[in-house]
């Protein structure tokens, strides 16, 4: 695991170094991804390097818990409270759809926690610009590959160290990080909505995931519904399309 983290933190030392940037700044969300993607980088920029805690109408135990993540590894942080602003840019949103009557109202969850996602997005590279940062990531194998993330939201990041990291992987790191053990341990949400959690959400386990992904046997319900995840969310993992065979005149 050692050996794990220094790859890691020299890879991440090497992207500073390619791109030219001052350091590097990560979202802490109060959750294992974040919480190791913290220590991470505070490893790889002590000086620079910058967590970022972002309360949009969120459970206090996730704040509790990403400020126990900041204390715990020494890393530079910020507080950026966007609850006021998503209020504000959602319900001017609903009001014009509901005017015009194309208002869906099945789809009003969904868009309400993406649109928190991109908040917080956007608010990274804000912050990223003024410090001359490259924005850092939190999806594992597990998320990137079904496509558990949100397209311009925790997917819109520079660097994606986790990428390659199971879940299984990330929780031993973790552990050998020193990240606090409530954090370890606590059923993973993305906190969007009350009661949320992923395994629900995506109907199967991170640990079936996790086999699927080493090539191990797994019930063939499961094996269905991580490989229509993955074929549904393949558009996330792609740059933005273009027509083909046209030249530019």
């Amino acid at each position: 695991m050692q050996e794990k983290v220094d790859n890691l933190v020299a890879w991440l030392q090497q992207q500073i170094e390619e791109t030219g940037v001052k350091g590097l700044l990560v979202g802490v969300s109060g959750g294992i991804d974040s919480a190791v993607v913290a220590n991470l980088i505070q490893r790889a920029a002590p000086e620079n390097s910058l967590g970022v805690i972002m309360p949009c109408k969120s459970n206090p135990q996730d704040m509790e818990h990403a400020k126990k993540v900041i204390d715990r590894c020494g890393i530079n942080s910020i507080t950026v409270d966007l609850t006021e602003t998503h209020d504000v840019m959602f319900s001017t949103i609903q009001k014009q759809l509901t005017d015009q009557k194309h208002i869906n109202p099945d789809q009003q969850q969904l868009a309400d926690a993406n649109l928190r996602a991109r908040l917080r997005m956007s608010t990274l590279y804000a912050l990223a610009a003024n410090y001359q940062y490259l924005v850092v990531g939190t999806d594992n194998a597990a998320e990137w590959y079904t496509g558990y993330f949100t397209k311009f939201g925790d997917g819109g990041v520079d660097l994606v160290p986790l990428v390659h990291q199971s879940k299984g992987d990330v929780k031993e790191m973790a552990k050998y990080l020193d990240v606090p053990g409530e954090i370890v341990n606590k059923q993973p949400s993305a906190g969007l909505w009350e009661g949320q959690t992923d395994e629900t959400e995506m109907g199967t386990s991170y640990a079936i995931i996790d086999q699927f992904l080493k090539g191990e046997e797994i019930p063939q319900k499961d094996k269905e519904i991580i490989e229509r995840m993955h074929k549904r969310t393949a558009h996330k993992r792609e740059m933005a399309k273009g027509p083909e065979n046209f030249k530019i005149l």
